[in-house]
């Protein structure tokens, strides 16, 4: 019965790894201050606009901001750079491409398309993109200004809100690099990978990992120095 139960957790990609009850509170109000923070700033940017000018994508980038805020797909290139070139995406095949399904679809497809190209994925810039297609008579109206407000402008606050609002808690400082610790001072296990080896391994998987080069280096460094600790003490 358990090894079904884990068979199941395990196809339905339940996450294996939880964090504390803290860690989700710090996550829940970082969240909720970022959002909060970003629909005030917008309004005074542009108070004629009401709800308008925030758009439902940006709550996807804060779960990711606040949530995992040292996943690759949260940092600030792929969060600005995927916002704005799915939203130029989004405008273009609503402007250029009839009927509106056909228009939706593939600006989603052409959006993920830029993403990869720009390497700059973020999985919220998918629905910048569908919002330049269904987003009504405001963004239509909008057009290629769309692109630059609200959506890059929104996107950069973003970032400038989930640095702030990140600072306090010296393990999830944001940017990722913020937060990074100093490496140990103990030598690298002779036998564990090099920085290349473990790049060339993540190239082989021919598919988008979620966790940054350096992070699973030191990850591998530390597993690595584990199995040799292990072997001197059973030597």
């Amino acid at each position: 019965m358990t090894s079904t139960f884990q068979r199941l957790k395990h196809w339905f990609g339940v996450e294996v790894i939880a964090v504390s009850f803290w860690e989700r509170l710090v996550a829940s109000l970082g969240g909720m201050t970022g959002i909060a923070g970003l629909t005030l700033i917008l309004h005074w940017q542009a108070p004629g606009l009401g709800q308008s000018c925030l758009i439902a994508s940006m709550g996807a980038s804060a779960v990711l901001l606040f949530g995992v805020p040292h996943s690759p797909l949260s940092q600030p290139w792929p969060l600005i750079g995927g916002h704005t070139l799915s939203a130029l995406a989004g405008v273009f095949c609503a402007t250029w491409v009839e009927p509106p399904f056909l228009a939706g679809g593939l600006a989603v497809g052409v959006a993920i398309s830029v993403m990869h190209l720009g390497r700059c994925i973020h999985p919220p810039g998918g629905a910048t993109a569908l919002t330049a297609v269904i987003g009504g008579k405001v963004v239509e109206q909008w057009g290629y200004t769309f692109v630059l407000f609200p959506v890059l402008t929104s996107a950069v606050l973003l970032v400038i809100l989930a640095t702030l609002i990140n600072a306090p808690f010296p393990w999830r400082r944001y940017p990722s690099l913020l937060a990074r610790p100093p490496k140990p001072a103990t030598a690298k296990p002779p036998d564990s990978p090099t920085h290349e080896q473990i790049l060339a391994a993540m190239r082989e998987i021919d598919t988008f990992v979620d966790i940054s080069e350096e992070d699973l280096v030191q990850l591998v460094e530390r597993l690595s120095a584990d199995v040799a600790r292990r072997r001197n003490g059973d030597a």
